[in-house]
Formats: structure tokens, C-alpha cells, sequence
């Protein structure tokens, strides 16, 4: 098994590659994290408060530099998602395995944030395409969640095609206690 904390695979096809988020990306990411627009697709539970709006250049290099520190104490990786055609960061893919008191204890989660331009079935079915396959090699994992809103109907889509189911269960935030819901599975 490769250890996603010690080489960083990218994932590539035709239209998008997926490759560890750089400094370099904040220009192009701030296009997206200052979106307003692609703002309700973010999923922030459990992330003490941050919503993920990133309005400055500044702030979003400040969230670069925590999730590049956030990957060398192992805690997550943060892919950026470059659209080939475009040849720009279109947004990124968060990963990670959670350990927890809760029904996803020792899943796999997956944080898919784009702009509101990409938020297309297609596109999204896509880029799922690419990254939860290996995702459970590299995360030690047999299912993969992730959060999808009611009023996501691209994203629901694209989930569902993929092979995600709506789960009953509700995700306890282990830094507040809070049950969130809106969560969808898929298993190995």
C-alpha cells in the first residue's frame, strides 16, 4: 500500500488532473474559494467554525499553508483539481481517514469543492471518477462518505451514478458534538 503522507500520488485523465495542492495554486483557488456561489456546496462540519470563504488573496494562502501543515502531521491531503482545457485550479478534493464514535468510524471522507461554474453532474462524476477508486488504497478504508445537501441536485446526481448511497446514519463532530447529516456512502 502506498502512504499517501510520504508520496502524494496525482490522478489524471483526458479533462482533469488531481495533484497535491501547491502555494502556487492560491490565484486560481481564490477564484473558488471567494465564489459565493459554490459557498453552500462546501462541506465545513467539523472544521471549528471555518466556512471555507476565503475573500483575499491572503486568506486563502493562509488555508494553503494550513492544509500543506495539515498533510505533514498526517491529518489530511488537499488535492487541486486543474481543468486541462482551461489550464487553471478549478478547486480541490479533501481526503482523509477517520477514526470516531460514530457509524463512519474508519471511513474514508471525501470534501469535493469547486466552483460554481464546474458544479455540473458531468464534471463531478468525473472528478469522483478519478479520485475514490484509489482512495481506499491510500486511506486504509472500505467505504468513502461524503456530504451532499438536499439542494444539491448536480452533486446528487453525479453521486448517485457513481455508486453512493444516502446513508441514515449521522456524522458526530468530534470536535463539537454536533450530529450532521447530509451524508452519502459507497462501499469497496
Amino acid at each position: 500500500m502506498t502512504d499517501v503522507y510520504s508520496n502524494c500520488p496525482a490522478f489524471e485523465d483526458d479533462k482533469y488532473l488531481l495533484r497535491f495542492v501547491e502555494e502556487q495554486d492560491a490565484d486560481d483557488l481564490l477564484q473558488v474559494y471567494s465564489d459565493k456561489n459554490a459557498l453552500p456546496f462546501f462541506n465545513s462540519d467539523n472544521c471549528d467554525g471555518d466556512n471555507f470563504y476565503y475573500p483575499t488573496k491572503e486568506k486563502m494562502l493562509d488555508a494553503i499553508k494550513f492544509w500543506l501543515s495539515s498533510y505533514e502531521t498526517k491529518w489530511f491531503v488537499r488535492f487541486t483539481i486543474i481543468d486541462k482545457a482551461a489550464s487553471k485550479a478549478i478547486g480541490t478534493v479533501e481526503l482523509f481517514h477517520r477514526d470516531s464514535d460514530d457509524a463512519f468510524s474508519g471511513d474514508g471522507v471525501l470534501r469535493l469543492d469547486v466552483g460554481s461554474a464546474y458544479e455540473k453532474e458531468s464534471v463531478l462524476y468525473d472528478i469522483i471518477s478519478l479520485i475514490v477508486p484509489p482512495a481506499f488504497e491510500l486511506f486504509n478504508c472500505d467505504e468513502i462518505i461524503t456530504k451532499v445537501p438536499d439542494y444539491a441536485v448536480e452533486r446528487i446526481k453525479a453521486v448517485q451514478k457513481f455508486g453512493f448511497i444516502k446513508s441514515k446514519d449521522l456524522l458526530i463532530g468530534t470536535h463539537d458534538g454536533y450530529a450532521y447529516k447530509g451524508y452519502w456512502e459507497i462501499q469497496k
